[in-house]
Order: structure tokens, then sequence, then C-alpha cells
């Protein structure tokens, strides 16, 4: 994931090794409960359904991340210059729309642009893709360009792939679940697992099965919402930070029984800047363009995560982060849905963007399901950086 990888980071993907890799040896392997017998069907992606491995991990170690855009040619030249390439912007603030080339025959470098690509519009959405059929080898290899791979609080994962995270509903396995039971709408605005200490970074999903209607996925553009801000209001969030939870994801997902490491709360920025500047390595820039990764600001809260204004009273920090969160959430100028389709992947920034799935399918049982797979690479822990655009 880069030419530079620091030890802190070599120990942590050791880590990783030992409590679950696909090469190493791993505890008992638990099906999820499903409302479709599987035993009964030939499903095509019968290996990615969802299994748990139950018991305790230790918590997530910090780790340095050096982003790959910053290897990227800023016009993307590589990316772009296959024949046949077409490609579209979806709306002026976020969201390009990519025909004629397959992620899955990327070579590095057109990755390190595409990593570029995802951080400047936000969100990429690739058409008439292979990548569902190419196998969880071959995807956590992709994935593991971009940096680190996640493996969730609650333990999630494909068999003996706990880096590739399948996101299955049905009729048993939460179609309607605690999380949103008791809320008018399906709609949780969040950018993915911001609790912990490395935030998410250049991420991949895609769908393998989907309801005939409904169940698309919301993103908006935390960058162009930042920059809506007038500047004074703007630079009073500068010197503020904010405490992100991962407990009540724990408590309404029973996470006693399910989750593999207990839950944490984490101090990060109110803004964050893209890509930090703490200490990396330096970076050999190429002799035919010189690499850049943006330095823009984005608002770093969410609805779902985001707690408390550090150093704020009470409803001090309720009133500010109800209004960022409305803002965020209701600036349609930064907005797109993204309809699932076979052969759609899309790859999007978790550090300048935030999402929703739309729970809003019939759910028939033994007959519905959504079925998606997300990769999730981790990036750097966000910091503000005051002199950058």
């Amino acid at each position: 994931m880069g030419d530079v990888l620091v030890e802190t980071e070599k120990v942590l993907h050791n880590d990783a090794a030992s409590a679950g890799d696909s090469t190493a040896s791993v505890p008992a392997q638990v099906p999820t409960a499903t409302s479709i017998d599987y035993t009964k069907e030939n499903y095509k992606y019968a290996a990615y359904l969802p299994y748990s491995t139950p018991g305790r991990q230790p918590p997530l170690a910090e780790f340095v991340h050096v982003d790959v855009g910053l290897r990227a040619d800023p016009e993307k030249r590589r990316l772009f210059s296959v024949p046949g390439t077409v490609i579209q912007e979806v709306t002026p603030n976020v969201g390009t729309e990519i025909r004629g080339i397959q992620l899955s025959q990327l070579l590095p470098e057109q990755l390190d642009d595409l990593a570029l690509l995802a951080t400047e519009r936000g969100v990429v959405i690739f058409k008439d893709q292979d990548f569902a059929d190419i196998g969880p080898e071959r995807q956590k290899k992709y994935g593991e360009h971009f940096g680190h791979l996640h493996v969730h609080q609650m333990g999630i994962h494909i068999k003996d792939y706990p880096q590739i995270l399948p996101v299955y509903r049905d009729a048993e396995a939460g179609a309607v679940d605690k999380e949103i039971v008791n809320n008018v709408t399906s709609v949780k605005w969040h950018s993915d697992m911001t609790y912990e200490i490395n935030g998410m970074g250049t991420t991949t999903f895609f769908p393998l099965d989907t309801p005939p209607s409904g169940g698309d996925t919301l993103y908006l553009s935390t960058t162009a919402a930042y920059n809506a801000l007038s500047p004074i209001f703007r630079e009073k969030l500068h010197s503020l930070s904010a405490v992100h939870s991962g407990v009540q994801q724990y408590n309404v997902t029973d996470g006693e029984k399910r989750h593999i490491r207990a839950p944490i709360e984490t101090v990060h920025p109110v803004v964050r800047t893209h890509p930090v500047s703490i200490p990396w390595p330096v970076i050999k820039k190429s002799s035919t363009h010189e690499s850049k990764v943006t330095k823009t600001k984005s608002v770093f809260v969410n609805r779902l995560y985001t707690k408390k204004i550090v150093g704020l009273k009470e409803e001090e920090s309720f009133y500010l982060l109800n209004f960022l969160f409305d803002h965020i959430e209701k600036g349609q100028d930064w907005h797109l849905r993204v309809h699932w389709t076979p052969g759609t992947v899309v790859v999007y920034d978790n550090r300048v963007t935030q999402h929703s799935a739309l729970r809003d399918f019939k759910v028939e049982p033994a007959r519905t399901r959504r079925h998606m797979v997300r990769i999730t690479p981790q990036g750097e822990r966000p910091v503000f950086v005051e002199n950058s655009k």
C-alpha cells in the first residue's frame, strides 16, 4: 500500500494475520442466521454469506498510513487514457461515473490515480464490472493496495476472510433491525466507523443480489458541505474536536454476544484535512509528474457516531452538532443517489463523504435479500492542518 511502510503498520499487519487472516489458522466460524435456506438453494454468491468468529480480540493499534494518492498523476492520465473509457460527471460537487474499463484489471499505478480521483470527486461509480466475480482473494489483494484492511468490531465477515464485510439483509438478518426500528426513516447518515483511531479511507462497495426496487445508497460530499459555510463560521470550527463513539452500535447489535472488540470512543477534529501531514517518510516524486493529494478540508462529524463537542456544555454541543448534521444532510447541492444494478461498483473516500443505505424495500420471507460487499482500507488518523487550502 504505497512505496513506504513504517514499522508500526507492519506490526499491525502481523497482528491482523494472527487474528484471522486467510493464511492463518482461525477459530470456528459461525454462519449468520438467514430466512433463506442456503442448503436448498444453489446461490451463486454463497461464498459471500455472513459468518462470525466468536471470541474477543485486542483493540486496534494506531499506525501511520501513507496514502497511495501521493503517487498519483494529478491529471490521472494512466486511468483516463485507457481506450474506450467513458467518464461522466454525475453532479458538480460529488460523483463521477466511469464505463469501458474493468476495475479488476487496473494496474497499481492506475489504482493510485483512482485513489486521487475518489478524493477529488468523493464517489466514483463503475458500471458493467466483473469485480463481483473475481473471488475474495483477488478482492482482498485489490483492497490492500489502498491500505490496511479494517476488520469490523461486529465480527461479521465472509468465511475465511475477516477483512471482507458482507452487508446482508433479509427477513431474518436485519431488514428492519434495532438501529432503525424506532425511527420514521431508515436513513442513517455516517462515514464508516469514525470511532476508530485510524479512520477509513478509499472504500469499495458492490452488490451481489438486490431487491427488484429499493435498497439504494445515498452519498454526500462533506468537502462541499464545508465549503458552503461562511469563512467566519468555518474558522470557528477549526479549533474544535468531537467525541466519536462505537458504544451505540455495540449496544443495538448485541455487542456482548457478537462483537470481537470492546467499543471505543475517540476524539477527532471537527474539520479534517485530507490527507494528514504527520510524520510521513519522504516520498520520491516521479520524474514525469508531481505527486499530489488534495489538502482540502471537510466537516468530520456524523449523526450516527459523533456524540459531543469537546469543551462545550451539553446544550452548546447539542446545538452546534445538530446544526452541522442538518447542514450536511439537507444540502442537496452535494448529494447523489446510487441505484444498484448488476456490475455496479462504487469506490468512495470515507474521509470526504457520508452515506446511508435505504431499507425501503419490501421484504418477503425466504425470498428477498439485499446482499452487498464492502472492502474497507483504513487511512490516517484524522487531523486538521491550518495552512491547507
